[in-house]
This record gives C-alpha cells, sequence and structure tokens, in this order.
C-alpha cells in the first residue's frame, strides 16, 4: 500500500508538472490520465478509507487557500459567499435528495438526502486554476474561492445528519439546525484559538524553519480538536488561516518568504494525489456497477448530474437579483435618515479608529457588483471534487445502509465528480473567452491605488528621513550632512540596497555600516505601515498590498544578504 501510494504521488506530480508546463488545466489532465491508468491490469485498486482522506487531505488544502483569500475582500463579498456556500448547498441537498429518492426509492429519503449531501458542495480548486490562468477579476475568483472555504463545512455538517438518519437516529429539523449552529459555533471558535496563538508564536519566533513547521502541523490540530468537540473541522482551519493571513504582513519578512513557497509545493503535491486518485477509483465504480443494474444506476447518475448542474444558476440569478433589491432598499432608507439628520453618528465609530465617511459606509452597505456575465461565470464553475468523493466512500461504511444503495451512492459520487470536473472544466476556458470575462478593470483599479498609496508611502517616507536626519546631526555633527543626504535621496528612488550602502560606505566612512542598514530598514518598516493602514482602511486591495509587500520584503532580504556577505572589518 506504501508503495503504490508513492507511485501514485510520484506519477501525479510528473502529470501536473507535465500540465503546467503546456499551459494546460492539471485537474482535468491528471483525472483523465488516471482513468486511463486505472484500465491497465497491472495497476492496482488504491482504496484508502474515505474519513482518512478528508483527515490528511482537507486541512492542508483548506488552510492553505484561507491563507491566499483577501480577508478584506472575503468580507465584503460575504453575503454572496454565504448564499453559495450555506443556501445553495442546503437546496442542493434537497432537491437531489428528492430526485434519487424518486428515481430510486430502494435508497431511502434519508439515504437520498446523504447522496445530496455527498455531492452539493463544488470543489474550486480547478475553476480557481483556470480563473487565474486566464486572468478573472477578483470579484469572481473572491466569491469562489470564499464558497470553496464554507460549502464543505455545510455538506459535512449534512452529512452527518443524514448519516446518523441511516443509521436509524431520530433526528428533528431543529435538532439539525442546533448541529448546524454548534458546527459552526465551535468551528470558529477553536479556529481563532488557533490563529491567534500561531500568529503570537509567529511574531515572537525568528526562525522561518521552526514557524513553517508549525504552519503545517496546526490545520490538522485545529480540524481535529473542532471535530473532536462537535464542531466544524473546515471552519476552523478557514478561521485560522484567514486570521493568520490577514496578520501576515506583520510578522518578519523571512517568515512569509518560507512560508510562500512551501505552501506551493504542499499544494502542489496534495491536489496532483486527490485529482490522480478520483480517476484512480474507475476500477472500483466498475465492480460496484456490476454489482446492480447498471443501467438503472446509470439513470440515477444522469439524473444527479442534470440537477446539480441546473440546481446551481436556477439559485444563482434569483439570489442575486432579491439581494440587490434588498441592497437597493437599504440605500434608500440610508439615504433618506442622512438627509433628514436622523442617522446616527455613534454608530458607525470604530474603537480607536476613524469614523467612517459617507463613501465608505455606503461601500460597506453594498455588495461587489457581479454582472450578469459574472454569475455565468460562477453558476458553471460548479466542479466537483474529493469532498464529494471521500464522503461517498466514507458512506458506503454505514453499517445500516444497504450493499446496493451504498454501491449507488459510490458509483453516482464518482460519475458526478468526474463529469463536472471533465465537462465544466473543459468548456469553462470556452465561456470566460466568448462572454469577454477578464480582470482588465481590476488592472485599472490596481494602478489608480499603487500611485496613490506611492504618493502616500512617499509622503511618511520623507517625514520619517526628516526625522532620522535630525538624529544623525546630533550624533555627527551638523558639519557634514552631505552623505546623510545622498543615502536619504538614493532611499527614495528605485535602486538596490546594496547600491546605496556600497557608494556610502566609500565615500563616507564615519557612520557605521549598521546605522545605515538601521535607516535602510526603518524606511521599508515605515513603507510596510503605509501599506497596512491603507488596507485597514479600504483603500487598498489586500492582494495589491501583497504584491507590493513582497517587494518590500526582497529589498530587506538584499539588505541582509549583503550585510552576510560582507567581509567583517578588523578591530
Amino acid at each position: 500500500m506504501e508503495s503504490l501510494l508513492f507511485f501514485v504521488l510520484v506519477g501525479s506530480v510528473i502529470v501536473a508538472a507535465i500540465a503546467r508546463w503546456r499551459g494546460w488545466p492539471a485537474p482535468l489532465l491528471v483525472t483523465v490520465v488516471a482513468l486511463a491508468a486505472s484500465f491497465l491490469p497491472f495497476i492496482p485498486e488504491l482504496d484508502v478509507d474515505g474519513h482518512v482522506l478528508l483527515n490528511l487531505v482537507l486541512p492542508p488544502l483548506l488552510y492553505s487557500a484561507a491563507l491566499d483569500v483577501s480577508f478584506v475582500g472575503f468580507k465584503r463579498s460575504l453575503p454572496q459567499i454565504r448564499r453559495l456556500g450555506i443556501w445553495l448547498v442546503l437546496l442542493t441537498t434537497v432537491v437531489v435528495g428528492l430526485v434519487a429518492w424518486w428515481i430510486m426509492p430502494s435508497l431511502t429519503l434519508p439515504g437520498a438526502l446523504l447522496l445530496g449531501a455527498i455531492v452539493a458542495p463544488p470543489d474550486a480548486v480547478s475553476a480557481a486554476a483556470i480563473g487565474r490562468k486566464l486572468g478573472l477579476p477578483r470579484r469572481i475568483m473572491t466569491v469562489l474561492s470564499g464558497e470553496s472555504l464554507i460549502n464543505d463545512a455545510t455538506s459535512l455538517t449534512l452529512y452527518r445528519v443524514f448519516a446518523a438518519m441511516v443509521a436509524g437516529a431520530t433526528i428533528s429539523v431543529w435538532d439539525g439546525i442546533w448541529q448546524f449552529v454548534v458546527a459552526v459555533v465551535v468551528g470558529i471558535v477553536i479556529g481563532l484559538i488557533f490563529g491567534i496563538a500561531l500568529h503570537q508564536l509567529r511574531i515572537r519566533v525568528a526562525d522561518p524553519v521552526v514557524i513553517g513547521t508549525f504552519g503545517l502541523l496546526v490545520p490538522f490540530g485545529a480540524y481535529a480538536i473542532a471535530e473532536h468537540l462537535g464542531g466544524s473541522g473546515v471552519l476552523a482551519v478557514v478561521a485560522m488561516g484567514l486570521y493568520v493571513g490577514f496578520n501576515a504582513p506583520r510578522t518578519d519578512y523571512t517568515t512569509r518568504q518560507q512560508e510562500a513557497p512551501l505552501w506551493l509545493s504542499m499544494d502542489f503535491l496534495l491536489e496532483s494525489f486527490v485529482f490522480a486518485y478520483i480517476g484512480l477509483q474507475f476500477r472500483r465504480v466498475l465492480a460496484d456497477l456490476g454489482a446492480e443494474s447498471v443501467q438503472h444506476i446509470l439513470i440515477l447518475s444522469g439524473a444527479v448530474l442534470l440537477t446539480v448542474l441546473l440546481v446551481r444558476p436556477a439559485f444563482i440569478y434569483p439570489a442575486h437579483a432579491l439581494a440587490r433589491w434588498q441592497q437597493r432598499g437599504r440605500l434608500r432608507r440610508w439615504e433618506k435618515a442622512m438627509a433628514a439628520g436622523r442617522f446616527d453618528q455613534k454608530a458607525q465609530n470604530r474603537p480607536g479608529r476613524d469614523p467612517l465617511t459617507p463613501e465608505q459606509m455606503r461601500r460597506k452597505m453594498t455588495e461587489p457588483a457581479l454582472s450578469a456575465k459574472d454569475n455565468a461565470i460562477i453558476s458553471w464553475a460548479g466542479m466537483r471534487g474529493v469532498v464529494t468523493l471521500a464522503t461517498a466512500l466514507a458512506a458506503s461504511d454505514i453499517a445500516a445502509l444497504e450493499l446496493s444503495a451504498a454501491h449507488a451512492i459510490v458509483v453516482v459520487a464518482f460519475i458526478v465528480t468526474v463529469a463536472t470536473l471533465l465537462l465544466q472544466g473543459l468548456t469553462l476556458p470556452f465561456l470566460i473567452r466568448g462572454l469577454g470575462v477578464a480582470s482588465d478593470v481590476d488592472h485599472a483599479q490596481d494602478a489608480r491605488e499603487i500611485a496613490a498609496v506611492r504618493r502616500r508611502s512617499n509622503q511618511a517616507g520623507l517625514a520619517y528621513l526628516e526625522t532620522k536626519r535630525t538624529e544623525w546631526a546630533e550624533k555627527y555633527g551638523t558639519g557634514d550632512m552631505k552623505a546623510f543626504d545622498m543615502f536619504a535621496k538614493r532611499l527614495t528612488k528605485i535602486e538596490t540596497d546594496t547600491q546605496q550602502i556600497q557608494v556610502v560606505e566609500d565615500s563616507v566612512p564615519r557612520p557605521s555600516y549598521e546605522d545605515l542598514v538601521a535607516l535602510s530598514k526603518g524606511w521599508l518598516h515605515v513603507r510596510r505601515e503605509v501599506l497596512l493602514a491603507e488596507r485597514d482602511a479600504d483603500n487598498l486591495d489586500e492582494e495589491v498590498m501583497r504584491e507590493l509587500l513582497t517587494a518590500i520584503d526582497a529589498e530587506e532580504l538584499a539588505l541582509d544578504t549583503r550585510g552576510a556577505t560582507r567581509p567583517q572589518s578588523r578591530a
């Protein structure tokens, strides 16, 4: 078993690497190759327990995705994300369950609803990969990524409820609602506890290797403890990842530079394995088909597939229209209150922060606008993935579930997963190009935000240098400040710090090398603080801030590298 897992990992990584090299969607190519490989007689069946698969694969993938998601964007798009991640999953579960019960009554209603909960959550890994490659706007990427972070929590909670009903437990609607509330509250609380603890460790320990290792381990702990306490392990990992990711700019730059490639490699490895595992299950599916009426199960699979394809757009467009209508009503009431002077200014005050301006209040009350074309992309980006297949395999082990029903659930879950991956995954790029949905608006907005933040950064930097100039004058005397002025002038230009230091060190020996490094790092610190302030004030997109922060981190790395390789002066 261990050797088989190793070869699957290596093979899937090789195929995914070829896909990246050729510019093809890696999840789709890995799935297709694995499907073909499952026909080979010398390939043994890869059988991994569904619960083990979820516990090993889901926490790191969710945590990595949450680290990359803009918390500001996530918060602004939360109404849209909540509709897709909770209400759409609930609707899909019920509709699929009723359709499956009607076609195959032997499933029983709890078993049919269990199947609905299994196939309800889309896996946005492949959709996000295609979207990034084709330049989807951030407003769409944020919704898709946010949905994938919370829909698994909804589906897994529903899965537990219906699995208990299949096993013979009597659970009312209120019991199910209570389980969901407990899962949400406990999951988020556990996630925030772990997130705060990890963040405190990140800002106090300067060893990026140790921090990176803890970062790999903590998601598993948060997931396991939350599940043990009856909460949602998914929400625990997501809450922890959002908290740590939002506060990552406040940690040492070496931590950020260490964890970025670490998580990229982890994602690449796990995603390659997951899609290879999906494809390799074809042999097991064929065996299950041989045990029952092929025609009956295929009809059920086709009906469930059609249902999940149609329910998504049928929900998204009306829900979006209703939300826009409610939003217009809220804005009209707020504008009337403002015009009549009845608006409570204290309601918008934030402790330790400036009150929100009317424009900021309006933006806070408004969802990011999505056009009909945007919703078409979101409607078609509903590919299923590892959660669907893993929960189906776990359901097949439920003792109270009849063997025929267990076979049907596994076959339907597999067909829906593979069909949505190939059908929607292969056609999504053509849909994106055909509708002309691109990130041109993002580029223009980014350019304006970058220009504005550079002006503010320059002003803050000049104020910092003026303060340091006074300190240097007191320390080295006012007779000759030419070296400081030259160094400060170079700091305000786009040049490397190594060149700056070299020029000053050769021309003016009085200030020490450490003084110059401290001045440069102070300058970088001021620029970082400006970026954080602009992000917190909602004047700068978080993803743009991260790009600018990466450039500043590279400058500080150049400083430290220059210091590490600099010959030591003799006493």
